[in-house]
């Protein structure tokens, strides 16, 4: 490929099912020359698409990161400078603690080309799973969306009244709780937890702030998922039994 034509593309994967992502990611994945994929960017999407490109897996999870970041940043640059059309594929979103700000001015202080296309955040979208709806008239006209790594500030989130919800926390879950009940948030607060949303293996966790950890715990859900924390949980109620994207479009 002629040098003047690499660049970076930062797509964002969705939230796990490969129909969720968007169309201009769809068609950035099968232009690529190679593609750096984090363990969370859809795996069953490179195979159904076909890409022809190279896939470099970066294998990034929680609290374990085989490639360092400084790594990834270079390797992005490197690639697009031999001029080659170069995907970074993420899960969710690139802008959503993705890191993605920290690729693109790399990118930029070294002279590359660089593009963001957005995906649908699990932060909406595994909620949506298990018919959360983050926001509801009446009910919560805002959220939070926090990283479950960070250390917390208990006093604040506890005072919120509106949807908080937990990206990366499982680990944490019930400390998380316990923080959040001893700061003066409701042990009663509807809480959930949902597991691998949008996928084959969702598994759905209803109850209340001081039992949602126990019983996660013996439901066995675990990483990847998503801790939502509000009176929203409770609005549309358990999901009826609904067939995936795929099924549905297959009856329609």
């Amino acid at each position: 490929m002629d040098e003047r034509g690499g660049r970076v593309v930062l797509v964002g994967g969705g939230p796990g099912d490969p129909d969720l992502i968007t169309v201009r990611g769809h068609d950035a994945l099968l232009r690529a020359d190679v593609i750096v994929a984090d363990r969370l960017g859809p795996a069953s999407l490179l195979r159904e698409i076909g890409v022809r490109g190279e896939v470099i897996d970066v294998g990034k999870r929680p609290y374990h990161h085989p490639v360092p970041q400084e790594r990834i940043n270079e390797l992005l640059i490197e690639r697009a400078r031999r001029g080659e059309y170069v995907v970074r594929l993420k899960g969710g979103d690139p802008f959503v603690f993705g890191r993605g700000g920290e690729e693109v001015l790399a990118c930029e202080r070294a002279g590359v080309r660089v593009e963001v296309v957005p995906g649908v955040s699990s932060a909406i979208a595994a909620p949506a799973a298990a018919r959360v709806p983050v926001t509801h008239r009446g009910v919560a006209t805002g959220m939070l969306v926090i990283s479950g790594h960070d250390e917390l500030s208990y006093d604040v989130l506890a005072r919120w009244p509106h949807t908080i919800v937990v990206l990366m926390g499982m680990a944490r879950l019930p400390e998380i709780a316990a923080g959040l009940i001893a700061h003066g948030m409701p042990a009663s607060r509807p809480a959930a937890v949902v597991q691998q949303a949008h996928t084959d293996r969702q598994g759905t966790v209803r109850g209340e702030l001081g039992t949602i950890a126990g019983a996660s715990l013996r439901a066995g859900l675990g990483n990847p998922a998503v801790i939502v924390i509000g009176e929203v949980v409770d609005v549309l109620g358990e999901p009826a039994s609904t067939p995936p994207l795929r099924a549905l479009a297959a009856l329609g």
